[in-house]
């Protein structure tokens, strides 16, 4: 997943689970529920541990069990990419939507350097705040090695076989998906939500794909765009949380500095 500029990583598979930081259109803080915890998987997965919920999926209640996965690099997050998860949940009543953050996306591979996989995870941590039912998850870089989303959907699935999983991705993605590693299997493992913004044109994907389509404002935000903004010292607000600037900041991200 790789065009910066795009509503949520219009390509997951480039960045994350595939995903690629790109604009998402909406206003973050308007309806959005609070009560919420950040996520870690604290412990690298083996072969053998597959079949043991890790702490994400183990807290999901029991009467629903819709699992939102949008994946990027998220190198920054931005509100466009809260903004998609958060009408994603909301339109289709998912109890959560985690924004897994991508280990080594297999397609950016070699198109920039990209942050350390801990710093990116952390302020993903950071801009989830008290968002209800959002979630950051560490499950790709914990497994380590190239990020493929077909090795996500296989982990959460026996993680929680009975958890009906719905994979988040742009309409520019949609059309890109024979592109992904294994492409065929996926249709067999989630449904495929598509978000769209204002004025684009509905999506095709491939055929066999369960799909659910979820529209929203037009918005153009990108992580390329937040980065320029560092190194050529403009605000970041308020497309950037605040703790999420702050961590920037704190850690000299994007070539901030002090002086």
């Amino acid at each position: 997943m790789s065009t910066d500029g795009f509503v949520p990583d219009p390509n997951p598979e480039q960045v994350v689970s595939g995903g690629n930081d790109t604009g998402v259109t909406a206003q973050r803080g308007e309806g959005v529920p609070s009560e919420m915890r950040d996520i870690r998987h604290d412990h690298v997965p083996t072969e053998g541990s597959l079949s043991t919920p890790d702490r994400t999926l183990i807290r999901m209640s029991q009467v629903r069990r819709g699992l939102g996965i949008l994946g990027g690099t998220f190198d920054p997050p931005h509100i466009g990419h809260l903004a998609a998860a958060v009408e994603v949940r909301s339109a289709l009543h998912l109890e959560r939507v985690l924004l897994m953050v991508a280990n080594e996306p297999w397609q950016k591979a070699g198109n920039r350097p990209l942050s350390a996989p801990q710093d990116r995870f952390d302020l993903t941590s950071a801009s989830v705040g008290d968002l209800e039912g959002i979630e950051a998850s560490s499950l790709e870089i914990d497994r380590g090695g190239p990020t493929y989303s077909i090795d996500t959907l296989h982990q959460l699935k026996e993680i929680a076989p009975d958890q009906q999983l719905f994979l988040i991705v742009g309409s520019d993605a949609a059309l890109n998906l024979h592109t992904w590693h294994r492409h065929e299997e996926l249709p067999g493992l989630a449904t495929l939500v598509i978000v769209e913004r204002d004025g684009d044109r509905n999506a095709e994907p491939p055929a066999g794909w369960s799909v659910e389509r979820v529209s929203m404002p037009r918005l153009d935000i990108s992580s390329s765009d937040m980065r320029e903004r560092v190194r050529d010292g403009r605000p970041l607000n308020p497309f950037v949380v605040p703790d999420v600037i702050n961590e920037i900041n704190a850690r000299g991200l994007y070539g901030f500095t002090d002086s």
